[in-house]
């Protein structure tokens, strides 16, 4: 009995799916639960597991975009591949019920068709042979035909031929991830008034309370303090004093959200994902360290779920962890701000009258112009710098 192996649920949103890979081959042995595919979604990508137990028998394969419901493939549940000895004695039976060369049981001779040795076998045309040689008819001769003079002398034209890969190319299909995202990014440049204004923070203070409290938080927690968790804070705590920032336009209504849902760039073999901190506002520093770890842990493995990805009201993303200097990060409609974190890089700079050197980060702040006027972006950065630059009291508070 075959059991389906159907596409499940995978969000509210979402109606279909691409196949990004089987795990496992077409008629490979599978056990109840065991991943056999991955599925990219416009959302996250997640792994397929078996219903049950057997052998696999794809239906789909990988690149295909199916509905969710569909079925992809089914497991065989006695699926045993049948043994070669085991198909040659099932065959032996029926070749004993036949008589000598094969004549069937009460065929007169005269029925007989003649086997062809294996040397003539090989010879033999698709259509069966017969006992009699005849003369193939040959085609009657036909005058030459003399193609007309002018246009329509002109041979038919034939179709276009497909582009050809070049030897230097590969040519892969995006992602439905990939898809999705590019095109959202299309239409947040549309569709938004995007500026971004700029600062940067002296990360002096946030290094040496790293360095100070990291043992006792990491024996205490089970979690390493990083950087994130600190510019989590800050971000929520200027969101409550700018909530243009936290904000979205729907139709003609300004929508001023209450919770702080901060979600994180995180970036993985498939593609970039924002899992979202749930009212980051009320979070400790242990909380969104163990969350954001959980966050990329499950991208990595592709687990995330696409509940994991909705609902955020501000972003914030760090391209410093690959050494970028400055950027200007895109808006995640339709939230209406952005923060860019960068590399930290020692730079010289003026001290109460003194050049010194200091570990500096600039910070970038993208946002919807439409709601948010340049005033209220610039301030908010500011804030989120002097929390940066001042980080002791938002440890003690949380």
């Amino acid at each position: 009995m075959a059991i389906e192996l159907k596409i499940p649920e995978v969000g509210e949103s979402i109606s279909e799916v691409q196949i990004a890979e089987w795990l496992k081959a077409d008629g490979d042995a599978v056990k109840k639960d065991e991943n056999v595919a991955v599925l990219d979604s416009e959302k996250t990508t997640l792994e397929l597991p078996s219903p049950g137990g057997g052998r696999l028998k794809i239906l789909h394969q990988a690149g295909e975009t199916v509905k969710v419901g569909e079925v992809v493939a089914q497991i065989e549940a006695n699926g045993e591949p049948e043994k070669p000895e085991a198909a040659q004695e099932a065959a032996a039976p029926k070749a004993a019920a036949q008589g000598p060369e094969g004549q069937k049981h009460g065929e007169p001779p005269a029925m007989r068709k003649q086997t062809p040795k294996p040397s003539e076998r090989e010879a033999q045309p698709l259509t069966e042979a017969k006992t009699e040689k005849t003369e193939p008819a040959k085609p009657p001769k036909k005058a030459p035909r003399v193609a007309p003079a002018g246009p329509s002398a002109l041979a038919a034209p034939q179709p276009a031929a497909g582009p050809t890969a070049h030897d230097d190319e590969k040519i892969v299909p995006m992602t439905m991830l990939r898809r999705t995202a590019a095109k959202r990014l299309v239409e947040a440049k549309q569709q938004t008034a995007m500026l971004t204004t700029f600062n940067e923070a002296d990360m002096s203070a946030v290094q040496a309370l790293r360095k100070e409290h990291q043992e006792a938080f990491e024996k205490r927690h089970g979690v390493k303090l990083g950087f994130m968790s600190f510019f989590v804070k800050a971000a929520a705590g200027a969101l409550q004093q700018f909530p243009q920032l936290n904000a979205e336009i729907r139709d003609t209504d300004i929508v001023y959200h209450r919770r702080f849902d901060i979600g994180v760039a995180i970036a993985s073999d498939r593609g970039l994902v924002v899992p979202v901190l749930r009212d980051a506002g009320r979070m400790n520093f242990a909380d969104i360290e163990k969350a954001i770890g959980d966050f990329a842990g499950r991208a990595r493995d592709g687990k995330l779920k696409p509940a994991d990805l909705e609902g955020g009201t501000f972003t914030i993303t760090n391209g410093g962890v690959f050494g970028s200097l400055l950027s200007t990060p895109i808006i995640n409609p339709p939230q209406t701000g952005i923060l860019g974190m960068h590399s930290i890089q020692e730079r010289p700079i003026a001290r109460d009258g003194q050049v010194v050197i200091r570990p500096m980060m600039y910070l970038a702040l993208t946002y919807d112009h439409r709601l948010v006027d340049g005033r209220e972006a610039v301030l908010f950065l500011r804030r989120v710098k002097e929390m940066i630059e001042n980080p002791a009291r938002m440890l003690i508070e949380a």
